[in-house]
């Protein structure tokens, strides 16, 4: 049985979180899967994301706010000045 850690990445509203899991890996046809404790662990970041408890979610995972781009920022070509 190896054992590798992952971090999975869990959306909901306007927030992302990064949970590290570890996944196991062994000769049974289930190859690979989460522990019960971690698949427990996403769905409670999950569950905390979506009822806006971003301190509980912090507390397991990495959370992030998410912004959308702006259509025409996103659409127009960057030119070699504009990178420098």
């Amino acid at each position: 049985m190896i054992e590798k850690k992952k971090i999975k990445l869990i959306h909901e509203g306007r927030y992302a979180a990064e949970v590290e899991v570890e996944l196991i890996d062994d000769d049974t046809g289930w190859a690979p899967y989460l522990s019960v404790g971690d698949a427990r662990k996403l769905d409670a970041v999950r569950a905390a994301l979506k009822a806006g408890r971003l301190a509980e979610a912090s507390a397991l995972a990495r959370v992030f706010e998410l912004q959308p781009v702006g259509q025409r920022e996103s659409a127009q070509p960057r030119n070699a000045a504009d990178s420098r």
